[in-house]
C-alpha cells in the first residue's frame, strides 16, 4: 500500500481520536512531513530489484538516510507479512494496532525513499525464516525487539546528523517508533508499566541509544544483504 492510499482512504483523518486513532494520526503528521522533505532529494529512484550482493550506505547525511531507510524497508517488510499471515487467535485490537503500526511503517520506508532519490539504496531482501508468523509470542516479541531497535537507532544517529531538515524528519520518525513500542508492549503486558520499561528506559528517563554498528549487527540477522556502514559519520 502506498501513502497516498493511506492517507485517501475513507475516514483517515475524521475518525473519532482514540488510542487507535493516535497512532493513525501520527502517521498522517509524517507523511506530510515526507512530502515537504521530498524535494530535498533528486528524482525518485523505482528500480527496487532486490539482490544479495553488499549495499553501501554511503556517506554524511545521506549515508544516515540510507540507514535508517535500511531499518525501515525491515520493519515495514515484518508487518507486511504479520498482516498477510495474521497470528493464530489474533483479536480484532491487536489487528488493529498491528494495521495501523504497519500503515506507519510503508509511509516511513517510502517518503525516506523519496527524500534520498537517485541516492537511495536498493531494495533490501527480509530473512525471516527465525520468525513464527503463526505464533503471538514470535510476532509480538519481535515486533518489540524491532520497535525498540529502531528508537535506539534513531536516537544513536541523532548526532551524526548535520543538515536540521533530515533531523527534524528523524525527530518525527523517532516519536513515532517509540510510540510503536509502547503499544506492542502493552499489548505483551497489558496495564503494566512495561510501556516504558528500564529495560530500555535507563534511570535518569533517557531512552537507549545505540550506534549504527551496534543496531546492524543486530538487524542484519533479520536481512539477506550485507549492510556496509564503514563510510558512515561518527561523530
Amino acid at each position: 500500500m502506498q501513502k497516498e492510499e493511506i492517507q485517501n482512504e475513507p475516514g483517515f483523518m475524521t475518525q473519532r481520536v482514540n488510542r487507535l486513532g493516535f497512532l493513525k494520526y501520527s502517521g498522517a503528521a509524517i507523511a506530510t512531513t515526507g512530502f515537504l522533505l521530498a524535494g530535498v532529494g533528486c528524482k525518485k529512484d523505482d528500480d527496487n530489484t532486490p539482490v544479495t550482493t553488499k549495499v553501501d550506505l554511503g556517506t554524511g547525511d545521506i549515508g544516515v538516510l540510507n540507514y535508517a531507510y535500511a531499518l525501515e524497508q525491515l520493519e515495514a517488510a515484518f508487518y507486511t507479512q504479520v498482516i498477510a499471515t495474521p497470528f493464530t487467535g489474533i483479536t480484532a485490537s491487536e489487528s488493529a494496532i498491528l494495521i495501523d503500526i504497519h500503515k506507519h511503517e510503508l509511509i516511513h520506508r517510502d517518503f525516506l525513499k523519496a527524500a534520498l532519490g537517485t541516492s537511495a539504496i536498493i531494495g533490501l531482501t527480509p530473512k525471516f525464516t527465525a520468525i513464527d508468523f503463526t505464533n503471538r509470542a514470535s510476532v509480538l516479541g519481535t515486533a518489540k525487539a524491532f520497535e525498540d531497535l529502531g528508537v535506539s537507532a534513531y536516537n544513536g544517529a541523532g548526532k551524526l546528523i548535520t543538515d536540521a531538515n533530515y533531523l527534524l524528519l528523524a525527530g518525527k520518525i523517532v516519536s513515532v517508533e517509540a510510540r510503536h513500542a509502547a503499544a506492542i508492549r502493552d499489548l505483551i503486558n497489558p496495564n503494566s508499566a512495561d510501556f516504558a520499561g528500564d529495560d530500555v528506559v535507563l534511570g535518569l528517563g533517557l531512552d537507549i541509544a545505540r550506534t549504527p554498528a551496534e543496531v546492524l549487527a543486530i538487524a542484519g540477522a533479520y536481512i539477506t544483504n550485507t549492510l556496509d556502514a564503514s563510510r558512515l559519520p561518527t561523530s
